[in-house]
């Protein structure tokens, strides 16, 4: 059972893969968090493996075990310990089904915390599929394991910056597929789901919403392609039926230098790359992904396990921490919604 609220102080940050940059990072973030953040950090991970790399990478940290119930000392990085293995057996860039194993149980042992009532929300570290599935579970990632283990059926990802967000209809699909996986049903879920976000999670009570088209030019009235005439417009124009402020299909090329200004909350893309590339042009460096439509709050990384730089000191924590502050700021925002606030214009 999942909590639907919380009075919690703490958000957990899984180490993810112990071979990648995420125990470096966890590091770099923790040891420039500020002590009177509203919410204090709680790391699921392993010991061992997390004192390894504070030794390896010559940072002074003060890594102690934690319980629940217990309170975070100051100026300790507190573990929760989900796997004991032999830092002499994990090598950088090279996991296996033993560091799958413990990244999977880190996640696992998060959302069972939420459900308790022990942690506020989730911050995950970058994970890798390959051992993820050596450890054996068959989840093609995050987003999945964590539906499946929220009982979720309806969920999306929205990336999140200062400058832009971008939510997308499809995920890991071949650009080959796209047009058949589009439907007017999917693309009036994802508005749905994207807007309902922007109010509860970000606080916008009247949230401005653009919808990219699939084609150039958003099909040049059916010239280059009729998807948007079938399956984005009727979307909509169901959508603003609803007295919701959306507005689309726009050409692709120009709708997120609108955004990006200013003038949209976000935009509904309709595949990867189109959402994607833009986003990563603007926030490379601090994007934050956003599961939408989960009972718990879950920010992550926008960015991989990078094992050709892990254990080198050459890792950047500031996608971390744009997760981190934005999973605190989703925190309080749904428990402002929940009690009634913000509600205008539903």
């Amino acid at each position: 059972m999942i909590a639907s609220a919380t009075t919690s102080r703490l958000l957990g940050i899984t180490m993810g893969c112990p071979v990648g940059i995420g125990p470096e990072i966890v590091l770099r973030f923790l040891s420039d968090l500020d002590p009177a953040a509203s919410y204090q950090p709680v790391v699921l991970g392993d010991l061992g493996v997390m004192r390894r790399a504070a030794a390896s990478l010559d940072l002074a940290c003060r890594i102690e075990p934690w319980r629940p119930g217990e309170s975070v000392a100051p100026g300790t990085v507190a573990v929760y310990p989900v796997s004991d293995l032999d830092p002499a057996d994990c090598h950088w860039g090279a996991p296996n089904g033993r560091t799958g194993q413990a990244m999977a149980r880190a996640i696992e042992e998060a959302v069972r915390l939420i459900g308790e009532g022990v942690l506020a929300g989730m911050v995950t570290c970058p994970i890798t599929k390959t051992a993820l599935k050596a450890a054996g579970y068959a989840y093609p990632g995050h987003t999945e394991m964590l539906a499946a283990l929220t009982g979720s059926d309806d969920f999306a990802m929205m990336l999140a910056g200062d400058r832009l967000r971008v939510t997308l209809v499809t995920i890991h699909c071949a650009l080959a597929r796209v047009p058949a996986a589009l439907s007017v049903a999917a693309v009036e879920r994802l508005i749905a789901i994207t807007r309902l976000s922007l109010r509860r999670d970000f606080g916008l009570a009247a949230p401005r919403l653009a919808v990219a088209g699939v084609n150039p030019h958003a099909g040049e009235a059916g010239m280059f392609g009729d998807e948007e005439e079938r399956f984005i417009a009727p979307a909509v124009a169901r959508a603003s039926e609803r007295g919701w402020s959306v507005t689309g299909p726009l050409p692709p090329d120009t709708v997120f230098v609108k955004a990006a200004a200013g003038a949209y909350d976000a935009v509904v893309c309709m595949y990867h790359d189109q959402g994607l590339i833009p986003f990563k042009l603007l926030h490379f460096e601090d994007g934050v992904n956003v599961t939408l439509g989960l009972p718990i709050v879950r920010t992550s990384v926008d960015h991989g396990t990078a094992y050709d730089i892990a254990g080198r000191g050459l890792a950047s924590p500031a996608s971390l921490a744009a997760a981190y502050r934005l999973a605190a700021t989703i925190v309080a925002n749904r428990e402002r919604f929940d009690r009634g606030e913000g509600r205008d214009g539903a």
